[in-house]
């Protein structure tokens, strides 16, 4: 027996910000392979399903991408329907490209479903665009974050430099690194900063900062997954908490806890 694969994009995390397509296949699906930014509400919809974690987290034990490979290709030989479930879009960070490659070495159909990436999610609820009529006509994604034991280019921190608003994921245990290296670059100290934490979910939390408060911006912010959106179009941003001023040093950790 050979099943159909199909990479579907969770979205940042509300069940009604799925697609159509995405609803349908859950509701459908025999097994779910799921990432740890999933949330329950999304998990809820399909009681039918076997469902498997093997989600990855930065800092934390997560499972082997290559014994995800194998698990997905070893469950679509034993079952019609299979989704792997990913957080926000499935291309956007999301190791699509080397589970796709896995499912069509092994002779698996395999089709993606497109889902709405946090950073969309997070600029909707700010009510910002992240492109503005003469203030941005550029946008980056970038994650200064590299597969472990692999060394870390500086492509990430000159991809912000020459972009109007910049969306940094997975960078928050680095925000002293990512600060230094942006101001070292010559990105103004005072430009507009905003940290988004849960977008989507009740528990959603944003707070904004001139650049080179970034790590008390991220002291600020909980556990939960953590955009940093860099740019003038966040200067008139309203968000939870505000951060004003220039640290006269730097902080040099993250805490696991929202500052009360």
């Amino acid at each position: 027996m050979t099943g159909h694969v199909y990479l579907v994009g969770a979205g940042p995390g509300a069940a009604d910000l799925l697609t159509v397509r995405a609803l349908r296949l859950i509701e459908r699906a025999d097994v779910i392979l799921y990432d740890a930014l999933v949330t329950e509400e999304v998990l809820a919809l399909a009681p039918q399903a076997k469902k498997v974690p093997v989600g990855k987290r930065g800092g934390r034990v997560s499972m082997d991408q290559a014994l995800i490979n194998r698990l997905l290709v070893s469950t679509a030989t034993k079952h019609e329907l299979v989704v792997r479930l990913k957080g926000g879009d499935p291309m956007l960070f999301g190791r699509a490209h080397e589970e796709i490659e896995a499912c069509v070495q092994a002779g698996i159909p395999v089709s993606i479903v497109p889902g709405i990436s946090a950073a969309f999610g997070a600029a909707s609820a700010l009510a910002t665009s992240l492109t503005q009529r003469g203030l941005s006509r550029s946008v980056t994604f970038v994650t200064p974050t590299v597969a472990r034991g692999s060394q870390a280019s500086p492509a990430w921190a000159k991809a912000v430099a020459a972009t109007d608003t910049s969306v940094i994921y997975m960078g928050r245990g680095d925000a002293v690194w990512i600060r230094d290296s942006l101001i070292d670059l010559g990105m103004p100290a005072t430009l507009p900063v905003v940290l988004a934490e849960n977008v989507s979910r009740p528990s959603s939390f944003t707070v904004k900062g001139p650049l080179s408060d970034l790590p008390d911006l991220a002291f600020k912010v909980g556990s939960g997954p953590v955009l940093m959106m860099i740019g003038e179009v966040f200067a008139g941003a309203e968000v939870d908490v505000e951060v004003l001023g220039v640290s006269p040093t730097p902080v040099g950790m993250v805490s696991s806890a929202k500052a009360s």
